[in-house]
């Protein structure tokens, strides 16, 4: 396997999809959005469609509409990485197909979820859409959401593919990651946190940067901890580590991005209200995440829903 041409670390941010009172897509809420993460937290890149932006709750043509509006409105600032992900590999190509035409940098490509492949069925599944299209693709491996792992082996034999060039791991084992990087070591083959809290371990195992939901509120600090490691400035690092860590667990007191769009709301962010089956947050979560942001000073005390 030759070395990857991909080099690419920080704090890429899965943008959520803002919506209206009346659940449409907000295209200038969408748009503003993109710039405040951009120019205020620091996204190395824009990541929209994926779960965080309410994937399974977008039409195809909403879907293909959100990538279009964002690559348009990041104007070439950072690289534009949809999800074009689906349990259908020929659903798969159809949408990143479309993304190609649109002129992304790489695609974001969920494990196949509900039909619970082997993982043959998985590796055939990302090899097909991979020889297809020819964009740089970064597998996302988020078994509690898929209901089934793909394992390092799989990983590591589909790193071999020449453009697949990463992986999300939101498998929460620290211990796979760890063989994933080791397997793939010297390739150029990047792996990126996909479990918020396990960010700062996974940089310090040789992890080239985050997928990272909470940086629509801490971008900026999970930036700095990849570039801190990087450096070798390791104390530093878990420092911010662990005052983030509060912040971190409070943005998934419900399933995201509830809590996500909560928290812009509070910052005067767009956002708008989730898609159902998804709900906004209940009294409960609303006073962990209130407490956590104002304990770090993202909102002021007397924010409220």
């Amino acid at each position: 396997m030759g070395q990857k041409k991909w080099d690419l670390r920080g704090c890429l941010i899965p943008i959520i999809t803002p919506f209206t009172d009346e659940y449409k897509l907000d295209e200038s809420g969408l748009r503003r959005l993109t710039d405040y993460l951009i120019e205020q937290q620091g996204a190395a890149a824009i990541i929209p469609c994926g779960t965080t932006g309410e994937s399974p709750t977008l039409s195809h043509r909403e879907h293909i509409e959100v990538i279009r509006i964002v690559y348009d409105q990041v104007a070439g600032r950072v690289p534009v990485i949809p999800g074009t992900g689906s349990n259908s590999t020929k659903e798969a190509i159809e949408l990143t197909e479309a993304a190609a035409e649109i002129g992304v940098a790489g695609t974001l490509q969920v494990g196949p979820y509900y039909n619970r492949p082997s993982q043959e069925g998985i590796y055939r599944h990302f090899k097909e859409v991979a020889e297809a299209v020819s964009l740089p693709m970064i597998l996302y491996n988020i078994p509690a959401r898929t209901g089934r792992n793909i394992e390092p082996d799989t990983i590591i034999r589909l790193s071999e593919i020449e453009n697949i060039v990463g992986l999300k791991d939101a498998s929460g084992d620290i211990l796979q990651a760890m063989s994933v990087l080791r397997g793939t070591r010297g390739s150029g083959f990047h792996v990126y946190a996909g479990e918020d809290a396990l960010t700062f371990s996974l940089i310090c195992l040789g992890g080239h940067g985050a997928v990272a939901a909470v940086g629509h509120v801490i971008g900026r600090e999970v930036c700095e901890i990849v570039e801190l490691v990087t450096a070798g400035r390791v104390e530093e690092a878990r420092e911010i580590h662990y005052r983030i860590l509060p912040t971190v667990k409070a943005l998934f007191v419900e399933p995201n991005p509830a809590p996500v769009k909560q928290a812009l709301k509070w910052m005067g962010q767009p956002a708008g209200p989730v898609r159902l089956p998804l709900v906004d947050l209940g009294p409960k979560g609303l006073e962990v995440l209130r407490s956590a942001l104002v304990e770090l000073g993202k909102i002021p005390s007397e924010a409220i829903a």
